[in-house]
């Protein structure tokens, strides 16, 4: 039986594969690195990903929009590789 922590894995997980396909397409790709318990999920982006130009507006409008549409119980969406930047 899996628990509650476990099943939130689970539902992050789908909700990334969701966008992996347009990572994989130039290369890249993501990992959940950790989920705090208080809700915040930490990801890396991997690959050709990790070093793009354009992997703030991926975050903003790829994962970021896809993680809390589809998993509610997530607060915030941290990547643990690059800066943000507003």
């Amino acid at each position: 039986m899996a628990t509650p922590r476990q099943e939130l894995l689970v539902r992050v997980i789908e909700a990334l594969d969701e966008i992996r396909p347009f990572l994989n397409e130039d290369g890249g790709d993501l990992s959940v690195v950790d989920i705090t318990e208080d809700g915040i999920l930490k990801i890396e982006f991997m690959g050709a990903c990790s070093s793009c130009s354009m992997n703030n507006m991926t975050f903003k409008n790829g994962v970021e929009d896809a993680i809390k549409r589809l998993v509610p119980e997530i607060k915030s969406v941290e990547p643990v590789n690059f800066a943000l930047s507003n």
